[in-house]
């Protein structure tokens, strides 16, 4: 940390020979640059608020078609203005995902970004970005807004989740001359910068229980896909599951990603796995692991108590959203919490998976491929 008060001192003692008003406008120079440089280095591409508009030019008529099992890199650039100036990074790009990069279900798959650092100029708003995710619109962009409010919500209950950044992006096809409208689309951290900021590890560990993870992080996480009605996760399988350790003491923590068939988001294509039995992703289904006690609930729904209106913040009054739709996440979000703090309601609801003839303890095995 930086002591001013030496630093002041220093200062002071090296311009005895100016007068003061000389002395303190220097001190203040000083202190300005000092602030600034601090600022610059706090802030990374996923610490802004700041919605990034940049093209992708590509022959993405090549790269869409590229949707099998082992898709490949494809040359591309991003294309976006600094003062005024036109900024062309080469990167390389392929499709990824599942659901999403099927054709039958989104026009536009999802995206790795591949970035050279020697390529990206040092004051570029992408410096330090290696390989990211790019989340597209898959039927309506909006969907994608919501989705990003989800990792964001996660960003308030812990640290150990993805940061996303919001961006808008047009898609300009570079055989057929051809451009998108703007879409807004989702820059995701990729798993071994949101693990080394954690002082930890990506880890692969197919087949791995619940109960073998770490029993707050797993709750806490258990709890919040509860919340936004999001079924379509396994620690067993990683699916829209990722594994962090941070050494070989501890338990891995499994980390959530992936929000698109949640409840909160309603996507229209978004519906549970058969074997849940459930109507819909609005209804909700606690999927962690059977804990009897009740007790051991206390503290993780204390946390959620105490992020109410954080998360509520998020949605009302936001100006990306419609107010219909703050409405209805505000309600859906309403009943969560009538259920958490109504004892009757959330023994109900958290000890479901102790009950042996329900759909608790199935484990959704998605389609094996990691996203």
């Amino acid at each position: 940390m930086v002591q001013f008060p030496k630093i002041i001192a220093v200062l002071v003692n090296f311009t005895w020979f100016l007068n003061i008003k000389s002395k303190l406008a220097l001190l203040f120079i000083w202190c300005i640059c000092l602030s600034s440089s601090a600022q610059r280095q706090k802030t990374s591409f996923f610490e802004t608020e700041e919605i990034t508009m940049f093209n992708l030019r590509a022959d993405l008529k090549t790269v869409f078609k590229d949707r099998g099992d082992d898709p490949q890199y494809h040359k591309a650039t991003i294309q976006y203005k600094a003062d005024s100036n036109s900024i062309n990074i080469p990167i390389k790009i392929k499709t990824r995902g599942h659901f999403r990069k099927l054709s039958s279900n989104c026009k536009y798959p999802p995206l790795f970004l591949n970035f050279k650092k020697s390529t990206i100029p040092k004051n570029s708003v992408f410096n330090n970005l290696e390989k990211v995710k790019l989340v597209t619109p898959c039927q309506a962009d909006k969907y994608v807004v919501y989705e990003f409010l989800v990792y964001k919500m996660y960003n308030l209950i812990t640290p150990r989740s993805f940061k996303p950044s919001l961006v808008k992006v047009i898609y300009q096809d570079t055989v057929k001359n051809k451009s998108s409208k703007p879409y807004y689309g989702i820059l995701l951290e990729e798993e071994k910068q949101m693990a080394k900021r954690n002082h930890s590890s990506p880890l692969e560990k197919m087949g791995l229980s619940p109960e073998g993870t770490e029993k707050e992080e797993f709750m806490k996480m258990a709890v919040f896909q509860y919340m936004i009605g999001n079924t379509d996760w396994s620690v067993q399988f990683q699916q829209n599951i990722k594994l962090i350790m941070d050494d070989s003491l501890n338990l891995p923590i499994a980390i959530p990603y992936d929000f698109d068939h949640a409840g909160i988001v309603r996507a229209p294509y978004a519906k549970p796995a058969p074997e849940l039995q459930l109507g819909s992703t609005l209804q909700r289904r606690y999927r962690g692991y059977c804990i009897p006690e009740m007790k051991q609930f206390s503290a993780i729904l204390k946390s959620f108590n105490e992020l109410k209106e954080d998360f509520y913040a998020l949605y009302d009054g936001n100006p990306l959203l419609s107010i219909s739709y703050q409405s209805q996440t505000l309600k859906f979000l309403d009943r969560f919490y009538e259920t958490i703090n109504d004892p009757k309601k959330a023994r109900k609801a958290f000890s479901y998976p102790c009950n042996k003839s329900g759909t608790g303890n199935i484990v959704i095995k998605g389609l094996k491929k990691n996203k």
